[in-house]
């Protein structure tokens, strides 16, 4: 009564069936793999959430279809699937051949460091690695690969397996398994491994997933790293700018090297044309003391008025001679002081700051280029080296022009003296006169042969001075050129500084923008929650909600379990037994 009453009741649908419709199709694609991962097997199972119960149309390249949810016929011809939903969820299933995946799977297999193929694994001992290669399929469409994440997972038996080791896997407890799972974003190709030692192996098939990565990712908050990076940008453009502040000061020093270098330079020609005009000059102090000796012992010897005429004649050359030392030493002086005045300058605009190891250490820290650091720490020291020096030579420096003023002073007066006497005695006629006039000549030339011995004496010491001032002089002449040597580096080696930190400074500011941006395109690379699912098995389907697929290796058991599962695998359930089965 009830077999009549289920009969009956498929008899009316089929007659008075009336043109269906469905909300959502759903796709689940079922692949079996080989164990080296070639493809094998595959099916469709098709889920239709009914929305008016009728007959319906589907679309796919199957060989051969399978009604899941009742025993009604299903028509396949020409790729079209018809058929009459009377539930309000209906399953058929659709088998695919020669249909590719989106992805290419490599497995291999390893055994004590050595490939072996899979049908020669099973019951081994020793340490296995797995190898699971994953790849675009180019036969394939894109948008699966695109916009699916895979899940790659498998199920080791621990009392079989033992110091397992797999990288980028996580690795749960399922029992007395061990779960090892991967998992491969959308457009990536990867190498997965996996390490254990194995006894009498056996290995369940690698399940493979792929599901929509659809999940909104949400953009992180990087507020707090972009204000440190924009700490970083600041302090980098301060730095920048307290490199550019350097530079300037060390091209001012420089500028004032070179001067002091121009200042040296003049000084040293001045100290040496001094010191080459010393024995000059000293011959001919030399001639006129003896021309005032020999003048001093004519005196006092009695002469007649012809005697005055060479006296007079003589006491004029002997003017002339000291009025043109008297002007070379003038000329002396004066470029003496014009060279002395500007070392003095020089020297002096050396600043007198001092810089302490940190200070050289923090500068140091700011700049890749420690060479230029170097460079401007020795000319630093070599600048305060120079001006050291300077200070202790300066006090022998500043006593020449004021003897050279003093020498010239005393010359002036000679000459004045010289003139006057022979002045006095061209004037004189009366021989009284004469005779007074010649005892005041005796006495004026008698203390004129003493005073300008004393002179003579102190004018050899002054130019032996200046001969050791001279030779002292050409070692700092020649360590200020080194110093400007130094400085004109140290300049080259501050622009190329300012250089760099002007580049980094550069670079950093767009730092946080940089870093905002990457984070934007990374969030849009893996934010697939746009995507919109299409049928796997043909374009004409419509209303596809989602499309999952499941991928697993065949087993590497022993040969009796799975010939018993493939065995109730294969078993056909007849009509009376699944209709017994409603029951049960």
């Amino acid at each position: 009564m009830i077999i009549g009453l289920l009969l009956f009741s498929f008899l009316p649908v089929s007659i008075a069936a009336e043109q269906g419709s469905y909300k959502t199709k759903d796709e689940v694609v079922y692949t079996t793999l080989n164990p080296n991962g070639s493809q094998k097997e595959m099916y469709v199972v098709n889920s239709f959430q009914i929305k008016e119960k009728g007959d319906l149309e589907d679309y796919g390249d199957y060989k051969s279809v399978k009604n899941l949810t009742d025993l009604s016929e299903l028509s396949l011809a020409k790729n079209k699937v018809s058929f009459t939903a009377s539930t309000d969820t209906f399953f058929y299933q659709g088998n695919l051949e020669e249909k590719p995946l989106p992805w290419n799977f490599d497995i291999s297999y390893q055994l004590d460091g050595k490939v072996i193929p899979p049908d020669q694994l099973l019951g081994e001992d020793g340490h296995l690695k797995i190898e699971i290669a994953t790849s675009k399929n180019e036969n394939a469409g894109d948008i699966f690969y695109e916009n699916y994440l895979l899940q790659i997972a498998l199920t080791l038996d621990t009392s079989k397996y033992e110091n397992i080791i797999a990288e980028e896997a996580t690795v749960a407890n399922a029992g007395k398994n061990k779960q090892i799972s991967f998992t491969l974003m959308p457009e990536q190709e990867q190498t997965f491994v996996l390490e254990a030692d194995v006894v009498d192996l056996e290995l369940n098939g690698i399940e493979i997933s792929a599901v929509p990565s659809s999940m909104s990712i949400d953009s992180p908050n990087v507020d707090e790293m972009t204000e440190d990076f924009q700490s970083l940008s600041d302090a980098t453009g301060e730095i920048n700018d307290g490199v550019g502040q350097l530079q300037q000061g060390i091209s001012e020093l420089n500028d004032g090297v070179a001067s002091l270098e121009n200042g040296s330079n003049q000084y040293q020609n001045g100290i040496n044309e001094l010191d080459n005009g010393s024995e000059e000059l000293i011959n001919g102090s030399s001639a006129i003391n003896e021309a005032l000796s020999k003048m001093k012992e004519s005196l006092n010897q009695e002469f007649g008025a012809g005697d005055f005429t060479e006296l007079i004649n003589g006491l004029k050359e002997l003017a002339d001679g000291l009025e043109s030392t008297e002007k070379g030493l003038s000329s002396l002086q004066e470029n003496y002081d014009n060279a002395y005045q500007a070392l003095d300058q020089a020297i002096t605009a050396i600043p007198d700051y001092e810089i302490s190891n940190d200070e050289i250490n923090q500068l140091k820290q700011s700049t890749d280029d420690e060479k230029v650091v170097d460079k401007l720490v020795e000319t630093y020291k070599q600048a305060r080296k120079t001006k050291a020096t300077y200070k202790q030579v300066k006090e022998a420096f500043s006593v020449v022009s004021p003897t050279l003023k003093e020498v010239n002073g005393s010359l002036t007066k000679m000459v004045t003296s010289l003139r006057t006497m022979s002045k006095e005695i061209t004037n004189a006629t009366d021989p009284a006169n004469i005779e007074q006039s010649v005892t005041k000549l005796q006495e004026g030339v008698s203390q004129l042969a003493s005073k300008y011995q004393e002179f003579h004496n102190g004018l050899k010491e002054y130019t032996n001075g200046v001969h050791k001032l001279s030779n002292t002089y050409t070692d700092l002449d020649d360590g200020i050129s080194e110093l400007g040597e130094g400085t004109e580096e140290l300049e080259n080696g501050a622009k190329e500084l300012h250089n760099g930190t002007t580049e980094l400074a550069d670079s950093t500011s767009e730092i946080p923008e940089q870093m905002q941006k990457e984070v934007d395109e990374m969030i849009n690379e893996y934010d697939k929650s746009d995507f919109k699912a299409i049928s796997f098995v043909s374009e004409k389907n419509e209303k596809v909600g989602t499309v999952q697929f499941v991928i697993k290796t065949e087993d590497i058991k022993k040969s009796d379990d799975k010939e018993e599962e493939k065995e109730e695998e294969q078993k056909e359930k007849s009509f009376w037994d699944k209709l017994w089965d409603l029951f049960r």
